[in-house]
Parts: C-alpha cells; structure tokens; sequence
C-alpha cells in the first residue's frame, strides 16, 4: 500500500508540474525564480560605476557584510542602515544597496541551483524505488519464486524508501532558505530607500 501511495504523489508531483509548466527538477511549493534584480526592490538612484566603485570602500563593504547576516536582526540591520543614512549622500545609499546586491543574490543563485540538483536526485530515487518494486513484482511471479532475491530486493527499496522520505522532510526548511534571502534583500532595500533625501 505504502508503495502505490508513493507512486500517486510522484504521479501528482509531476501533473501539477506540468500543469504550472515549472521546472521539472525544482522540487520546490515556492515558484522558482533563478535571479532577483535591483530594479524589482529598488526605486532610488540608478547604480552606475561611481556608484560601483563606492560599494567597494571599506566603510561600504564593512557595513555591507554585516547587514548581509541573517543572524543580525532586522531591527538592529535597520537601525545600522538609519544611522549610516544620517550622513550619507543618495549616491552612497545607493551604493550599500548595490553591496549588499553583490553579496546576497550569488548566494541565493547557488543555493536555488543547489535545490535543482537536489530535486534532481529526488527524481532519480523515486524511480529507483519503482524499479525495485517492478523486480519484486516479477520476482514474485517466478516459479519458483526466488524468496531470498525478493527478500534483497524490498530491503533495497526500503532503504531507499527511507532516504527519500528523509530528504523530502528536510525540503521544507531548503525551499524556504532562497525565500529568507529575498525577504531580507527586500527589507533592507525599504530601509536604505527610506534614507533617500
């Protein structure tokens, strides 16, 4: 029973996919979207080379780095942000955000290319247990059935069963890592934008 259950989930997985026209190896609730841009979170100053230059200085790059923790919470972030505005010009808030771009979207980029593997493997275990269940099933109808070869082969689909159940619990948690990185990106992009003169 447990295996037919496992057959219709990977069955609906793969018709809601096709339904939403998703990426096939993204195994993710959450829509996929490979790369942010500035524009989608920023309505200040178009970044330009000066611009860039500034989102290398020391001070920048400093304050850059330690916004980009998650570990920092966004009120202290805010805080951070609001106290470096006081005495900076558009073009440096500008810059931060730029820094703060620079760091936070490759992270982000390799950890969704990493999910797509990730859903990948998924895949190619799912149908690994299928073919396990296949060669029981023709096992079976062997005369005589070979009880020791069945025997190898459930205790190999149960294995995989497990692992495969191990990691889809654990999706949860690295569907929802991209999506912290956007709301932050996002969080700190209002804070920087609310220092605009």
């Amino acid at each position: 029973m447990k295996y037919l259950l496992l057959s219709v989930a990977l069955a609906a997985a793969g018709a809601a996919q096709a339904e939403t026209g998703t990426d096939p190896d993204w195994p993710c609730v959450q829509r996929k979207q490979p790369h942010l841009s500035i524009g989608q979170m920023w309505s200040g100053p178009a970044p330009d080379e000066e611009t860039r230059a500034l989102a290398t200085t020391p001070e920048i790059a400093g304050l850059a780095d330690r916004l980009e923790q998650r570990r920092l919470p966004m009120e202290q972030a805010s805080a951070e942000i609001e106290a470096f505005a006081r005495g900076a010009e558009n073009r440096e808030l500008t810059a931060l955000l730029l820094a703060l771009f620079d760091r936070i979207e490759p992270h982000r980029t390799a950890l969704i290319a990493g999910i797509a593997r990730y859903g990948h493997k998924q895949v190619d275990l799912a149908k690994r247990i299928e073919d396990h269940r296949a060669r029981m099933a023709e096992l079976e109808k062997a005369e005589p059935p070979d009880f020791d070869a069945i025997d190898e082969q459930e205790k190999q689909m149960d294995w995989d069963m497990r692992i495969f159940q191990d990691r889809q619990q654990a999706l949860t948690y690295v569907c929802e890592t991209p999506v912290l990185l956007e709301q932050r990106i996002f969080a700190l992009a209002r804070a920087i934008e609310a220092g605009l003169k």
